[in-house]
């Protein structure tokens, strides 16, 4: 039994409360992006295109993920170890403060038009030496809401001698190891460029932040699809009526992609000057391997569908999928996700191949690929949970009016996410840029051709929108004005003729030796030949 009804559950309300307002603000921004492509809106008076831009990736790609993911996790790890430690509570509400810090900073040199450097933040694009510094406050959030958890483990570890952690809490612990590896290439990239945007240095070696900023944006998407994951393997039974399809299989998963995952980050990196084939291939090897677990994922969300469908009275060889509780909204977001991911997985792995990347690497492909597998994969997962996590939290309970809405919902966020994903993957294939505003390149034949797809582009970000306006009242409604009740804590239970764990998926001390020796086999020559052979590298760059 929860132990916390106080404190830290109004953390985490804190923590959705804020991320709600970031992907309403965020995603009014990325309308107006995409009404702009469309060539139906100019932009508004006093911010470019592309100060929208940095603003729309920066409050979603590392904001609403980051107070989400926060919020969600902490309320999860708390419920399935009976309680935080009380420092563990601590570093969480300073880690907070210093988010909210970092962010301010960070949007305020933005609309004050110096830091247009879009979300991927390297050189040799500048901004003011504040953006930089609020982005180190954003990533000492990040490092004390880590601490916080694995403090809370261990003691838990120390307290439960010969158990294993729970489920939850071991998720927790590899979307936290997994992030904090990650942002080590990014703290470092930022702490260069500091120094470098005041004048204090006057140069800086590009490729080497590229590289280094890349370790972190890889794993960054996998940070998130390991929290979508932990809703797959534990809520999704849950909710349906089934149980976890395998405890060990669950474990191993969160291994694999924790420690294969940073080294594909040069997969970003295929068109980039100044590394051999033989390491970009090696790079890209790593970025295949981590489809291995997604196929264990894969394999183990249809086999309890397939057990709870039959159980239904399902028949036939799909006749059990008929027998899922569609109507349920707390299911058909997560199913939907899943069924994203196919498609945004599969884009992936398309360009780890060395020939079509460089035929989509500077396109709209790009674009719509990753609005797929975030925008589908994760972020449908994560709305998923707000049916039940929000009033768990609230201490309110989901009404059947605000459940229908889920459902019309849903479905404006998926339509909106099909024509806006598909009109920019094909869009691209025809040479479409990404990262312009609307342009028909004084009236160029092969620019015009673009228009009809662009105009889908637009008519999905206000489907999209409209989704965001929806979700947003849903999330404020059940923590403000649904009514009083209890909600249960949505985690599945293992299967009991389960064969018992390994204690070896435990030894987190082995697995951070085989991230770091799989990080260095991909990391460190490179980054040794990057400064050996240095150019003369840049100044700092402002274009907009």
């Amino acid at each position: 039994m929860n132990k916390l009804r106080g404190s830290h559950y109004r953390f985490s309300l804190v923590n959705m409360f804020l991320a709600f307002v970031l992907l309403f603000i965020g995603g009014f921004i990325g309308l107006i992006q995409g009404l702009n492509r469309a060539g139906v809106l100019k932009i508004l008076n006093g911010l470019n295109y592309y100060e929208l831009l940095t603003l729309h990736g920066i409050l979603l790609i590392i904001g609403f993920t980051t107070l989400f993911v926060n919020g969600y996790l902490y309320a999860a790890t708390d419920y399935v170890l009976g309680g935080l430690q009380k420092i563990s509570r601590t570093l969480s509400w300073v880690g907070l403060v210093s988010f909210l810090i970092g962010a301010l900073m960070v949007v305020f040199e933005v609309i004050n038009h110096r830091a247009t450097v879009m979300y991927t933040f390297y050189a040799p694009m500048a901004a003011s030496p504040v953006f930089y510094i609020g982005l180190v406050f954003v990533v000492l959030c990040i490092w004390l809401s880590a601490i916080g958890i694995f403090i809370s483990c261990y003691k838990w570890k120390q307290s439960h001698k010969g158990e294993h952690l729970p489920l939850f809490a071991f998720f927790a612990t590899g979307v936290y190891t997994l992030i904090t590896l990650g942002s080590i290439g990014v703290t470092v990239e930022v702490l260069m460029m500091i120094p470098w945007s005041m004048g204090i240095v006057e140069r800086i070696n590009v490729l080497l932040t590229r590289t280094l900023f890349w370790s972190f944006g890889h794993t960054l998407v996998n940070v998130w699809y390991l929290v979508a994951v932990s809703a797959w393997y534990l809520v999704l039974p849950k909710v349906i009526g089934g149980k976890v399809y395998s405890d060990a299989l669950t474990r191993i998963t969160v291994i694999l992609i924790v420690v294969l995952n940073v080294p594909g980050g040069f997969h970003h990196q295929i068109v980039d000057p100044g590394f051999s084939p033989g390491l970009k291939f090696m790079h890209l090897i790593m970025s295949v391997a981590i489809g291995f677990p997604s196929l264990m994922t894969a394999f183990a969300m249809f086999a309890v569908l397939e057990q709870v469908g039959r159980q239904n009275g399902g028949k036939g060889l799909l006749g059990w999928l008929w027998k899922l509780p569609w109507g349920d909204v707390r299911f058909l977001t997560i199913m939907l996700a899943m069924v994203g991911f196919i498609f945004g997985g599969a884009g992936g792995i398309a360009q780890t191949n060395n020939q079509l990347n460089q035929v989509v690497h500077n396109s709209l492909w790009i674009v719509g690929h990753f609005h797929v597998t975030v925008g589908v994969s994760v972020v449908l997962t994560f709305f998923g949970l707000v049916y039940w996590l929000i009033p768990y939290l609230s201490g309110r309970v989901l009404t059947r009016k605000i459940h229908n809405l889920g459902i019309w919902q849903t479905g404006f966020w998926t339509v909106g996410m099909i024509f806006m994903s598909l009109s920019m993957t094909f869009v691209g294939l025809i040479g479409a840029p990404r990262r312009t505003q609307f342009t028909t390149y004084h009236e160029h034949a092969h620019a015009l051709a673009w228009n009809p797809y662009l105009l889908f582009v637009g008519a999905g970000g206000i489907l999209l929108f409209i989704g965001i306006v929806l979700m947003c009242y849903i999330a404020f409604y059940l923590m403000f004005k649904a009514p009083k009740g209890h909600t249960p804590f949505m985690v599945a239970e293992t299967n009991e003729a389960e064969i018992s764990t390994p204690a070896w998926t435990e030894k987190w001390s082995l697995w951070l030796v085989v991230a770091f020796l799989l990080i260095s086999m991909g990391y460190v020559y490179p980054i040794v030949d990057i400064i050996q052979n240095a150019p003369p590298g840049s100044p700092p760059i402002k274009t907009w």
